[in-house]
């Protein structure tokens, strides 16, 4: 499904999860474990009367130390990357070859289950509160832009009249999708005119994770009761909303396709936490789970969206194929207290990533806009005037827009990322990559990390 263009080949936008728990020794975090590390399947069978298997009792697990899963926190990162990749290319792979928003939903489910040993209430108003500031900041400079360009939600032929003003609430509570025109002006002219599009694009994921957080108490009861009913029903009710059976018309449509098509995927969370996972031999989960995937890429084949293979359009595949992915790293998760061997030099940038995943994603696509004009000021460079040179800009101008971009959303972390600190009631950081939190502290007397 689309639901707003990308600035690569104008397909649908992703997202990377907006929720994180404070890394240790970071002022005022909770000392919880985010991502526990899974309970372990039991090492032998004795066997009954009647020749039956009977799972020896397992020995109680010695406690563990409280701290990340470095592996998903990785995991995170990679989404991320990829995110930013696929809506500057637009490349339809990218969404074969690791499915971020699965992966994304997983993770956010598994923090979800951890944090409901809490009461409910306490727990979902703690997830919206760190979603929500975040949200406000950039609906404010958003708005700030289109109503400088010259936007009146009043006079817009797609949103107009008062209906038009209140649409604007989704810009404050991601209940629904936000009003945005088309096509629009931006000060100074710098921005081409669909770029609110592609800047109000992404949000979409916001209203997605909202709802399943809303749901959780219940998913999770009923995961608890039925776990594999409550499992496997997503893909079930993606195959009746996803592929045009049932059609629902409007965003209401789309929201209840993309709970269907990610909701196997966040109940995966829940059965990473409580461990289900865990029980069953790997062989058979990993075959099942090649055979669910396979089934995603039969589908796609039969049934290519606008952009061909494009997972993000074809609902079932994209459903299938990573729920069957998911399952895969779920099920090899190695559960790192610290990154080892090589990816150790990516520590710092893992941590960074995973305390602005929430800035990272919200600003992400529209500073992929704000890369074309500065790209643009390459063409007046005197060595630039020759058709060779030129011709040599054109092509590669896709990668210049993606190593640009990162130092501009550097520079928003650094601007807005701090809201996400004071979202989640702690210390305002800058910078916040574990870097100071892993230098030698003076002995005595308490220290912040």
């Amino acid at each position: 499904m689309t639901h707003g263009h990308t600035t690569g080949a104008g397909t649908s936008p992703e997202p990377a999860g907006p929720y994180g728990t404070p890394y240790p020794g970071n002022a005022g975090g909770v000392p919880e474990t985010p991502y526990p590390v899974s309970r372990q399947r039991t090492t032998g069978l004795a066997f009954g009367p009647g020749f039956e298997p009977v799972p020896e009792a397992a020995p109680a697990p010695a406690p563990k130390e409280a701290g990340r899963d470095r592996y998903l926190d990785l995991l995170r990162s990679i989404a991320l990357v990829r995110v930013v990749a696929y809506h500057l290319f637009g490349w339809a792979w990218l969404s074969v070859l690791f499915p971020s928003m699965g992966v994304m939903f997983a993770l956010a489910g598994s923090l979800m289950a951890r944090s409901l040993k809490r009461p409910a209430p306490s727990v979902i108003r703690g997830r919206v509160r760190r979603l929500l500031p975040p949200l406000w900041v950039f609906a404010a400079v958003v708005l700030t832009l289109l109503f400088a360009g010259g936007w009146d939600p009043s006079e817009d032929p797609d949103h107009g009249g008062t209906w038009g003003w209140i649409e604007l609430v989704g810009y404050i509570v991601p209940i629904g999708a936000p009003p945005y025109p088309q096509d629009t002006g931006a000060p100074l002219g710098w921005l081409e005119g669909s770029w609110a599009e592609q800047a109000a694009g992404p949000l979409w994921y916001l209203r997605a994770y909202l709802w399943f957080v809303l749901a959780s108490p219940l998913l999770l009861r009923l995961f608890r009761r039925a776990p594999w009913p409550t499992l496997l029903a997503p893909l079930g009710l993606t195959a009746i909303v996803g592929t045009g059976l049932v059609t629902v018309p409007g965003e209401t449509g789309n929201a209840l396709t993309d709970f269907a098509v990610y909701g196997s995927c966040w109940v995966l969370g829940f059965a990473y936490h409580e461990g289900l996972l865990k029980q069953i031999p790997r062989y058979v989960s990993v075959s099942w789970a090649s055979l669910v995937m396979a089934f995603g890429l039969w589908w796609a084949s039969g049934h290519p969206g606008p952009s061909g293979w494009d997972l993000n359009d074809i609902p079932l595949a994209q459903a299938t194929w990573s729920f069957g992915y998911v399952v895969i790293l779920l099920q090899y998760s190695p559960s790192w207290r610290e990154l080892p061997g090589r990816l150790a030099k990516w520590d710092r940038l893992v941590t960074l990533s995973n305390n602005r995943a929430v800035t990272i994603y919200l600003w992400h696509n529209l500073l992929i806009m704000a890369t074309v004009p500065i790209c643009d000021l390459l063409y007046r460079l005197p060595f630039m005037q020759s058709d060779r040179a030129v011709n040599a800009l054109d092509s590669t101008s896709m990668f210049w827009s993606f190593a640009l971009v990162w130092p501009l959303i550097g520079l928003v972390v650094l601007a807005v990322g701090w809201v996400e600190d004071l979202a989640a009631k702690r210390k305002p950081r800058l910078w916040p990559d574990g870097s100071r939190s892993k230098r030698p502290q003076p002995s005595g007397g308490a220290h912040r990390g």
